[in-house]
């Protein structure tokens, strides 16, 4: 079999895109006999690694598997790489020892690089320029609230060396379809092309579902779980009685607005906006009203509370994800400032879109596009004002950073939940939750530490925080002490030669509240990438890796090579 660099070059549309002009080759591997009802008439691409799915932990696990000379083809479903960091547009939330020690070193790097993209190609003023704490939107949910396609740049760039020596393929708007198996090895995987719709088959030794929803996991047969476990099978005490596939957290589509004083956006009313103004979640406990408004409920104690919402004084809601800061750049580069909506009055509460048809998938995130519009009118129209009037008409869709002709809206929704491997181990709330590693040590707050894995491949930190769920469950917001990622929950049960890299690792319901942010993705995906690059060099397979102390501890040694930190400082950490 042979496909011309030219082929490839087309096929990934990097030649339309201008993303590489050097050579390209992928290595042939042998073909692998058995069945398939896969079209044998389509176009066929080898590699050692085929990364399905571009998002953030795809693009890490790119990165350290190319370090280590592995030949990649990367898909993604999207026209941008990046997910929950571009094209999701989630300004990164993050632990606060992100800037020292609380990250892998390249993600470390990629925030950096983000700093740097500001300060060479943006005007900001001179007393920002070498500010290292830069926080172009000066959001107070991270250090880091920053323009999605800032991060789309980034990445690319990070990436782009190894597509230029002929290593990595990347394949945007490419979907997968089907998967072709053979006992307990996924052998190929068809992307389609949502463009054009034609269809490639991947063929590679090694796979990783990068997927945003696990969607690998369901069409290679892959064991996994979805919604939440009982408490009846994991002893969790934050878990329901008994498990409920449907139960899983909701989803939201990111918007972004700007604001103009003065001005008047104000167009029609959305068709479906009374429906949704007269909207109220049905919760247990009770959310505090209805969703369409400042109110909303605590998500720790769970009470009512308001947040004020103040684009001109940048202040309450706005300023809670807030990705441009207008006051930070030259006098009249920005009209005014841009805030990132991912809040919870717009959350999707009605159905979730893991493991649901296409069909079903595409009408709600369509609901949630309708959603988004009736909140922007309420906002410029009928959300109390401190100063006692109504409405903001000043507010507008922002598109520029969406690369969709003001359109303003996410391309990709925000997936906090996806399908879940059934993993050789899977890390409980018993694990990593305060109150639930007190009750097993008998320690206090202050001792307690978060279990301790000898196969750790990474560190994460954040709250176990659920967000209101579609079967009516409100915030599972509780403390969970800074953690290590275990290799065992990278790898399923029984295939052989597929790890996950992002939210689908062996995780429950409740844990994945702590594991599915920005940083741990990314440390998630860069192990993964380092795992297949081990084996590769050394002719293993994952599991066996997974079985040999000896193995582990030189798959470690490599990862801390490559920057990756596997303990916290036991003497400068706390619980969240």
């Amino acid at each position: 079999m042979s496909t011309s660099r030219k082929d490839f070059l087309f096929e990934s549309g990097l030649i339309a895109t201008g993303f590489i002009s050097g050579g390209f080759g992928l290595s042939g591997f042998p073909k692998q006999s058995g069945s398939s009802k896969i079209n044998r008439n389509i176009k066929e691409l080898e590699a050692d690694l085929m990364i399905i799915g571009g998002g953030t932990g795809g693009c890490a696990a790119a990165l350290s598997a190319c370090k280590m000379g592995l030949k990649v083809v990367m898909t993604e479903s999207t026209e941008w790489i990046g997910g929950q960091l571009t094209s999701q547009g989630v300004p990164p939330d993050e632990n606060p020892w992100v800037e020292t020690f609380g990250a892998s070193g390249s993600y470390q790097h990629y925030r950096e690089r983000v700093r740097n993209y500001y300060r060479d190609h943006y005007p900001l003023i001179e007393s920002e320029k070498n500010n290292p704490g830069l926080n172009p939107g000066n959001g107070w949910v991270s250090r880091l609230c920053h323009e999605p396609h800032v991060s789309k740049m980034v990445l690319e760039n990070m990436l782009i060396p190894y597509m230029s020596n002929g290593q990595l393929l990347l394949l945007t708007n490419h979907s997968p379809v089907e998967v072709e198996t053979e006992g307990d090895f996924i052998r190929s995987v068809v992307v389609k092309d949502e463009i054009n719709g034609m269809r490639k088959k991947l063929s590679a030794p090694w796979c990783i579902d990068a997927t945003e929803m696990g969607d690998l996991l369901s069409l290679g047969n892959v064991e996994y779980v979805v919604g939440a476990e009982g408490r009846n099978q994991t002893g969790e005490p934050h878990a329901p009685e008994t498990a409920d596939p449907d139960n899983v957290q909701a989803f939201n589509l990111c918007f972004f607005m700007e604001y103009h004083e003065g001005e008047n956006y104000i167009g029609d009313k959305p068709e479906d906006y009374e429906t949704w103004k007269s909207y109220v979640p049905e919760m247990n406990p009770p959310w505090s009203g209805k969703l369409l408004s400042l109110k909303t409920t605590h998500p720790i104690t769970l009470e009512s509370r308001e947040i004020p919402f103040d684009p001109a004084g940048q202040e309450g809601w706005w300023s809670y994800r807030q990705i441009v800061d207008h006051k930070l750049f030259n006098s009249s580069f920005y009209r005014g400032p841009v805030t990132c909506v991912n809040w919870p009055q717009h959350a999707y509460l009605k159905g979730k879109i893991v493991d649901e048809p296409e069909d079903v998938i595409r009408a709600r995130v369509k609901e949630a596009e309708n959603l988004n519009l009736a909140l922007l009118y309420w906002l410029q129209t009928e959300v109390p004002r401190q100063d006692g009037g109504q409405g903001w008409p000043g507010l507008r869709l922002w598109g520029e950073g969406t690369s969709l002709s003001n359109s303003g809206m996410a391309k990709h929704a925000y997936i906090r939940e996806s399908r879940r491997i059934k993993a050789k181990f899977t890390v409980l709330e018993q694990h990593v939750g305060t109150e639930a590693r007190m009750a097993e040590t008998g320690l206090d707050e202050e001792s307690v530490r978060a279990t301790e894995f000898k196969d750790s491949v990474g560190i994460g930190a954040y709250r176990i925080d659920l967000h209101p769920s579609t079967k009516g469950n409100n915030y599972i917001d509780i403390s969970s002490l800074p953690f290590q990622i275990p290799l065992g929950a990278l790898i399923p049960q029984r295939v052989r030669n597929l790890i996950p890299a992002c939210k689908n690792l062996g995780t429950t319901h409740i844990t994945n509240g702590c594991y599915r942010l920005h940083p741990v993705e990314w440390n998630i995906g860069e192990s993964a990438g380092a795992l297949i690059g081990y084996c590769k060099n050394n002719n293993l397979e994952p599991h066996q890796v997974y079985e040999s102390p000896g193995m582990i501890a030189e798959y470690q040694s490599l990862l801390e090579n490559l920057g990756v930190r596997l303990s916290w400082p036991a003497d400068k950490v706390h619980a969240l």
